[in-house]
């Protein structure tokens, strides 16, 4: 007999009714960017009701893969004690739209590698994966998919990061980690808190990360430790608060949703956003820095640094920027191309006929990785001429140079004593307290 997971959170967290989750759908979709979408394989989403995080999710989950044909949701369990992994053997789970069918084959084969037992009763009144199905089957009814629904317990994000690694390899799985962010702070310690929450799983700095910032704690460190043994970024779609549904900023609730990019953050941007850029750079020159866009994707709130260059017929007109990612992306790029205009001290101010004339250059930077070395001949061997900027301290002396500077030289001894010279240091210096720092660029022109 077939077994079929029954709804247990619908007219609670959702609208039991199709009509009224159609309308309800239909009022997100009129609201999307189709502009901010990317297809992707992994995402995080929250599972609160509709009113609260409805759109969020409902925006996270355009960006699927549309290829999917396992959909694997990985969820808390908030009501049922979990001291292992918990598993179903449910055929499939009803939604307002119909049943979507759980791949049976999979969840056996996860069973038995993990030495698990199914435990439906962990199931039965647990929102964090339902919520996820209504939407799920109403963006891809037309889709033949099938989901494989489980719970986490404590420390079981080493296994989730093993399913998620081992069920990968193939391209018709697709990863959902189902979690809520900060609960029941106040609006001004949550905004502040979930940001932080933000930069972790945005960066590699997840060493605090615990369940007070994310209930589903155990899949979004699962989910880190893939992205970070492949190279892979998680990309923000959104953050929020339950305050903007009910006005009640004394106990809220927060909300995050992101993407997975196969490759690093720059390389996101560089790839999707390299034309919006240079437009507002543009239009930051044109405004003298009063200028701030409306509308942007939501990367562009990550903190990040990057330097703006200006050229008129080849010529250097202006270059300014930041090394240290201390701010979001988008208010850097607007003051750094003001400044690169306006500010830099080799250079009158442009003038307004040279607007037109410019050519914009944009390098995005990555994080500074402090680089080990004993001696100069220790450090000359490990820069990568071609991919390194290079950043030189000592004291109060500092210089960077840009990867783009193997340009004109391409010799590391010369490329080093040429940037210790631009640091106000004499080109044979060295010392016990001389440290260098490497970063990579994505150049957009």
């Amino acid at each position: 007999m077939k077994k079929i997971k029954q709804q247990s959170v619908g007219d609670v967290f959702y609208p039991n009714s199709k009509n009224e989750l159609e309308n309800l759908f239909s009022g997100f979709e009129k609201d999307l960017n189709e502009k901010f979408i990317n297809k992707t394989r992994a995402l995080i989403i929250p599972h609160a009701g509709y009113i609260y995080s409805g759109k969020l999710a409902y925006q996270a989950m355009k960006n699927l893969d549309n290829n999917t044909e396992n959909v694997f949701i990985i969820a808390p369990s908030h009501h049922f004690p979990l001291f292992n992994m918990g598993l179903c053997d449910y055929d499939s789970f009803l939604t307002p739209f119909g049943e979507i069918y759980q791949n049976l084959k999979i969840v056996n084969e996860i069973k038995y590698e993990f030495n698990l037992e199914f435990n439906n009763d962990a199931f039965n009144m647990e929102h964090s994966i339902e919520v996820q199905l209504p939407i799920l089957k109403y963006l891809y009814k037309n889709k033949d998919f099938k989901i494989v629904s489980i719970l986490t317990c404590a420390n079981s994000s080493k296994e989730i990061s093993k399913i998620i690694s081992k069920y990968w390899k193939d391209e018709k799985n697709s990863f959902i980690i189902s979690s809520d962010l900060s609960h029941f702070l106040n609006h001004t310690e949550a905004e502040k808190t979930d940001e932080r929450t933000a930069q972790m799983i945005e960066t590699d700095d997840v060493l605090t990360f615990d369940n007070k910032r994310a209930c589903g704690l155990e899949g979004i460190l699962a989910l880190k430790e893939f992205t970070l043994n492949n190279n892979f970024s998680l990309i923000r779609i959104g953050l929020l608060n339950s305050s903007k549904a009910n006005n009640d900023k004394t106990r809220v609730v927060g909300y995050g949703a992101w993407r997975l990019f196969e490759g690093s953050k720059n390389e996101f941007i560089k790839k999707y956003f390299s034309d919006f850029i240079l437009k507002i750079c543009k239009k930051s020159i044109e405004q003298k820095g009063s200028y701030f866009p409306e509308d942007y994707d939501c990367v562009f709130d990550e903190l990040g640094a990057c330097f703006v260059t200006l050229e008129i017929n080849g010529f250097l007109r202006g270059c300014i920027g930041s090394i240290i990612a201390y701010e979001p992306l988008i208010d850097n790029l607007v003051k750094n191309a003001y400044n690169s205009a306006y500010k830099d001290p080799r250079f009158n101010p442009l003038e307004k006929e040279e607007i037109d004339k410019i050519e914009i250059k944009v390098s995005i930077l990555s994080s500074p990785v402090e680089i080990e070395f004993e001696s100069e001949e220790e450090l000359l061997c490990k820069i990568v001429p071609f991919k390194d900027g290079i950043i030189i301290k000592d004291g109060a002396y500092q210089a960077v140079y840009l990867p783009s500077v193997w340009d004109d030289i391409n010799d590391k001894k010369q490329f080093l004593n040429s940037l210790k010279i631009k640091a106000g240091l004499k080109q044979d210096y060295f010392s016990k307290t001389f440290r260098a720092f490497r970063f990579y660029s994505e150049y957009i022109v």
